[in-house]
């Protein structure tokens, strides 16, 4: 076997699903280490003015077009720039001020439970039935679970940080859903940068409304640090393996990386900051998790039949999975 061959096989491909998800995993505690030097809002512009010009620099030398041409993708690029990255991060931010990072990320991990339910509302070709509002009411609970006032990982925290931090789920879920039906030609990585752009342009003024400014930010190693990572690793590099999976795999199968980035997360919480979750939070992650095998049971059977295949090839004249026709018409939009 060649070395491309041996790049482009399942192990490899498992570790770059790995990789993605301990890169976007970490971030939620180099978050929490920043915001001691950074104002909120003004480090999450910083971070994806410096991801976006790096993305955008590779588009320009690895696409046939770097720049939106049409009305719809400019309008998809400033949708992105609105909900996924300005919004999304803005709460997210503003949240963790107060929320470990480890407890952020096991929020976060809602958005694809929120992407089901306002696809249902807002597109005419998904539905949602009661199998599906059980789902969504698991996720609820496995929030309002980890909201819950007492002790351990949120103790002496109000519910306005857990609230911000749910809100940014349901901005990047909401964000993903309306880019949906706009249809565009522009390349990936293209449209992730000017997504970014657009996205840091908004944060950057939402931090002067807010007051913040450059002389506020203390300028220590942990701060170099932490938005060094945040912009290079899991900005620029977590992205580029996100798109090399997008067209391994399919939106389906990265889709499940979110339920890892919280594992991640504590992990490196408890290494890095001495910090872990409580019992109640891993009860609502639990539940978060369960809401979302069962609003995406389909999708979850359908991501467990390919891979299966993908590491039996022999068993793929044998295996019947009645629903891979449509995911794989999903994975090439």
């Amino acid at each position: 076997m060649s070395l491309a061959d041996t790049l482009r096989g399942p192990r490899a491909t498992a570790a770059m699903f790995a990789a993605l998800a301990a890169f976007w995993g970490t971030s939620f505690v180099a978050i929490q280490a920043g915001l001691h030097d950074f104002p909120p809002l003004l480090f999450a512009a910083l971070r994806y003015a410096l991801a976006g010009g790096a993305v955008l620099a590779y588009a320009v030398c690895t696409t046939e077009r770097w720049l939106p041409r049409t009305r719809g993708e400019w309008l998809s690029v400033a949708v992105g720039g609105v909900f996924v990255i300005a919004v999304y991060h803005g709460l997210l931010y503003l949240g963790e001020r107060h929320v470990p990072g480890a407890v952020a990320a096991v929020v976060v991990s809602t958005a694809p439970v929120l992407t089901a339910v306002f696809a249902s509302l807002l597109l005419a070709d998904e539905s949602i039935g009661v199998v599906e509002l059980v789902g969504f009411a698991l996720g609820i609970l496995g929030v309002v679970a980890i909201a819950a006032p007492g002790g351990g990982a949120l103790a002496g925290v109000g519910l306005l940080p857990v609230a911000l931090v749910f809100l940014s789920a349901v901005a990047f879920a909401l964000g993903g859903v309306l880019t949906r039906p706009l249809r565009s030609s522009l390349p990936l990585r293209s449209m992730q940068a000017w997504t970014m752009l657009i996205g840091a342009g908004l944060l950057f003024g939402g931090a002067g409304l807010r007051g913040e400014s450059m002389a506020a930010i203390d300028w220590t190693p942990s701060a170099f640090l932490s938005l060094a990572y945040l912009a290079v690793i899991s900005g620029v590099l977590a992205f580029l393996i996100y798109f090399e999976l997008l067209d391994r795999a399919g939106p389906s199968t990265v889709h499940l990386v979110s339920y890892f980035e919280p594992v991640v997360a504590t992990v490196m919480s408890v290494a890095l900051l001495g910090e872990g979750v409580g019992s109640t939070t891993a009860v609502g992650f639990l539940a978060v998790l369960a809401g979302f095998v069962v609003v995406e049971r389909d999708r979850v059977r359908d991501v467990a039949a390919r891979l299966r295949v993908r590491l039996h090839p022999d068993e793929r004249e044998r295996a019947a999975y009645p629903s891979e026709s449509r995911a794989t018409s999903e994975t090439s939009d």
